[in-house]
């Protein structure tokens, strides 16, 4: 599956590597990890991180982005990881790059790369990474472990996601067989302040449903600016708090920002995705996200997702 990035990566002295804006666990996860892969099996290259900050997952090793003139771009491979479409990828100059390549595991929105390896039944951007070491017999280091076992965690859900597989678990103890301390990782991932706590009790109770059952909650950017939060922690970190309730198969969190409302979509049951895609996002069957330009949209969106739970429970 992975001959073809393999070789391109042998080729290329520079690479530089691209993952979606506002990254997750998984994007990180995969961006350094493929990092640190590549440094451990080609010590001569030079390998890069380009993107918008860590934010949440700051506490990850060797999370601090490069920044690097275009002038690298001509001679370099550029490798975009866990992004399904253009308008995700964190700095466009990808596009600059002599050779272009994409590993992700999204529902599959559009060409990105002239070499690409998409397969959704993964659970994690991490999970294909994993395979792409074992597949080419690479040494694995312990920071590139580490760093891809963070992402399988976090995109599985603490591997239960129905994504989550037999061959989850088989690369998931690969991976651990490097010193992995999970106790600190899952500290730093779930532990609290409790700020945090009393956050999260604010947005419970701002849980609002449609006539279907769809929950939602809406945030403004004046609730935002009250706040004092980022948008992560708000938007992909508040959508949660929904989760979990009875009787509750769709969800979805609206967060004012400057660039739009960015609109974070979940399910237990239906297939959200094509809902996200058709107001410019992507993502998974029962996990997508958007950005729409104004409130009234978001709107819409919500009503093409009652009427999808209206429909479900006909």
């Amino acid at each position: 599956m992975f001959e073809t990035i393999l070789k391109l990566i042998a080729e290329h002295d520079t690479i530089i590597l691209h993952r979606h804006k506002n990254p997750d666990g998984d994007a990180l996860g995969s961006q350094i990890g493929l990092k640190h892969l590549i440094l451990e099996n080609w010590p001569g290259k030079r390998v890069f991180m380009v993107g918008d900050e860590a934010g949440r997952y700051a506490f990850m090793a060797d999370s601090v982005m490069d920044e690097i003139p275009d002038s690298l771009y001509g001679d370099a491979l550029a490798i975009v990881l866990d992004t399904s479409a253009k308008a995700l990828i964190s700095d466009d100059r990808y596009a600059l790059a002599a050779a272009t390549a994409r590993i992700d595991h999204h529902i599959f929105v559009e060409q990105i790369a002239e070499t690409e390896v998409t397969d959704t039944s993964y659970e994690s951007c991490c999970g294909l990474v994993t395979q792409l070491a074992v597949e080419g017999g690479l040494r694995l280091s312990q920071l590139a472990a580490q760093s891809l076992f963070t992402g399988m965690v976090t995109d599985s859900g603490r591997f239960r996601y129905d994504a989550t597989t037999a061959r989850t678990f088989r690369l998931a103890a690969f991976l651990m067989e490097q010193p992995i301390d999970t106790n600190a990782l899952y500290r730093d991932l779930y532990a609290s302040e409790l700020a945090q706590v009393q956050l999260r009790a604010r947005f419970v109770q701002k849980i609002a449903l449609t006539p279907h059952g769809v929950a939602y909650i809406y945030t403004t950017r004046e609730e935002m600016r009250q706040l004092g939060e980022d948008t992560f922690s708000i938007s992909r970190g508040m959508v949660g708090v929904m989760g979990d309730i009875k009787d509750i198969d769709i969800w979805v969190n609206f967060t004012e920002t400057e660039e739009g409302v960015a609109c974070e979509l979940r399910s237990s049951l239906y297939n959200i995705n094509p809902i996200a895609v058709k107001y410019g996002g992507g993502g998974h069957q029962k996990a997508s996200g958007a950005t729409v330009k104004d409130r009234e949209t978001a709107l819409a969106m919500l009503r093409d997702l009652d009427e999808m739970a209206g429909e479900a429970h006909a």
